[in-house]
């Protein structure tokens, strides 16, 4: 465990073994701090990930420092991120400190310049977001604001909605969820069992073709296999 500890200097292997126990240390911490990290970066969460990404950096690179000072230290802020989100979640004022409501850039097609400055945006950012959004021009905005984690919500005035199934009063068909059911020639069993079918069903819904020439078969609510090859059949 001599790699463990802070050394005048490391071998190769011993710093492979430092990399290694990082890395899965890494994923424990990031498994305690949850979905929510990950999935988006919110005041509390940029704070945290800032703070842990030099902790453990600087052992992973200098063979002085040992890993055991910023394992401790890195578990100590895990354990306060997790207890501050816990007293957001039961005390208002801290929850609206740490996840602050989202700020309104547009009513009614008009821009609101005061809460564009507090969002610290410029125009030209705003109408790029827009853009992502497939909205042209502000005016067909019914609202639109800056949430917390840092994306734009953007909601269509109705005058300008494109019209579906629902206001023309058509029959529609159940939706229809396709999912992938070989990949790269390996099936996900899971789904096969969630479907209730045997691989053998599998084998005859994608023949005459081989399972290693399938690069990805989907299968629908219907149970409809759908097969793409590795390489097209010869004409």
């Amino acid at each position: 465990m001599d790699f463990f500890k802070g050394q005048e200097s490391l071998t190769a292997f011993e710093w492979i073994l430092r990399s290694i126990v990082g890395f899965v240390f890494l994923i424990i911490v990031a498994k305690m701090m949850g979905q929510r990290s990950i999935s988006q970066l919110r005041f509390l969460d940029f704070i945290i990930a800032l703070t842990l990404g030099n902790i453990i950096a600087h052992p992973l690179s200098d063979e002085q420092l040992g890993l055991k000072g910023s394992m401790i230290t890195t578990v100590s802020l895990v354990i306060l991120y997790i207890f501050a989100i816990v007293l957001s979640l039961k005390i208002p004022l801290l929850k609206q400190f740490f996840d602050p409501p989202a700020i309104t850039l547009i009513q009614e097609g008009k821009l609101d310049y005061r809460n564009l400055s507090k969002a610290k945006l410029p125009i030209e950012f705003l109408y790029a977001e827009l853009r992502k959004s497939n909205v042209e021009d502000i005016s067909k905005v019914a609202f639109a604001a800056w949430e917390p984690g840092g994306t734009l919500s953007v909601f269509i005035n109705t005058a300008f909605q494109p019209v579906t199934p629902a206001d023309l009063k058509l029959r529609t068909e159940p939706f229809n969820l396709t999912k992938p059911i070989i990949a790269d020639g390996h099936i996900e069993h899971a789904l096969l069992r969630e479907i209730g079918k045997e691989r053998e069903w599998l084998e005859t819904e994608i023949s005459p073709h081989a399972l290693n020439d399938v690069i990805l078969a989907t299968v629908d609510s219907k149970l409809t296999v759908q097969v793409q090859l590795i390489r097209e059949p010869k004409t």
